[in-house]
Parts: structure tokens; C-alpha cells; sequence
């Protein structure tokens, strides 16, 4: 019998998506977003090339899920990105009614744990998980940052 993967699995390949994004020198942040165990949507934060601020990962997948299954309601789906999304992404995860969120580095600044009171900014039947992974996408990030500030 095949074992289900697990929030670890799927965080790496955001992971790989972040990568995908350091190497085009833009913000590493890679989200994928999941739908009965199978990736059906991938993204990276595309803000410097597209010239646009809403690009980030989780706004690139949940456009590619919504158009792989035909409808704007992710409510099956599952989100895994590697940087806790910021309220501008919170509100379309909310919007989306997404059925997980699971992220992995903390957003001490700009997460929408933070603005959302009690509870993140999401829909209320939306589990919320993070920290997955946390070392690992927050290493990334400040490798890139870094680099930055050479």
C-alpha cells in the first residue's frame, strides 16, 4: 500500500520553486498547491519580471490551480509556500476558500498571522499550519538577502 506523502514532501518542491526564483534574482519564495496528493499548480514570485506587486507565489499558483480545475473555489487544495503569505495573500487564500495553508519561515513583519487577530486572515474552514520546514525556507531567503547587501 502506498504511503501518503507528507507536508515535508510537498514543501521541498516549494522549495525547488524558491529556488527557481533566487536564480532570476527575484525574492525567493516557491509555493505549490495540491489537490488529492497530486501538484496541480506551481509558483514563484515573478514581481521584478513581471514588473508587477502581486505576483508573488501563492497569487501565480492559485491562478494556475483555478485554471487547471475549471473554477475559483480551491477548497480541496492545499497550499504549501515557504514564506508565511503576506495579507495581500491571505486575502486571496480566503477568497479561494483553499482547504490548508502550510507554510514554513515566519513572516514576523508582514504575515497574515499577525493582522488577523486571533486567527490568520483566512476563511474560516481553513486549517492553518506553520512552520514546516522552517529552518530551510528561511535559509534562502537570508542567503538572498545577503547576497543583497554585498
Amino acid at each position: 500500500m502506498l504511503q501518503p506523502l507528507d507536508d515535508n514532501h510537498f514543501m521541498k518542491l516549494a522549495l525547488q520553486e524558491a529556488q527557481r526564483a533566487f536564480d532570476a534574482d527575484e525574492v525567493p519564495v516557491g509555493a505549490v498547491v495540491t489537490c488529492k496528493g497530486q501538484v496541480i499548480a506551481r509558483g514563484h514570485n515573478l514581481t521584478e519580471r513581471l514588473r508587477d506587486f502581486t505576483a508573488h507565489a501563492e497569487m501565480q499558483a492559485f491562478t494556475s490551480a483555478s485554471e487547471f480545475l475549471g473554477g475559483k473555489y480551491l477548497t480541496k487544495c492545499t497550499l504549501y509556500v515557504t514564506l508565511e503569505p503576506c495579507v495581500m495573500c491571505g486575502g486571496a487564500a480566503f477568497n479561494t476558500r483553499i482547504g490548508k495553508v502550510v507554510f514554513g519561515a515566519f513572516d514576523d513583519k508582514r504575515g497574515f498571522t499577525k493582522f488577523g487577530g486571533s486567527s490568520p486572515i483566512a476563511h474560516p474552514k481553513t486549517e492553518v499550519i506553520g512552520g514546516v520546514m522552517k529552518e530551510e525556507c528561511a535559509n534562502i531567503l537570508q542567503e538572498f538577502f545577503a547576497k543583497k547587501r554585498e
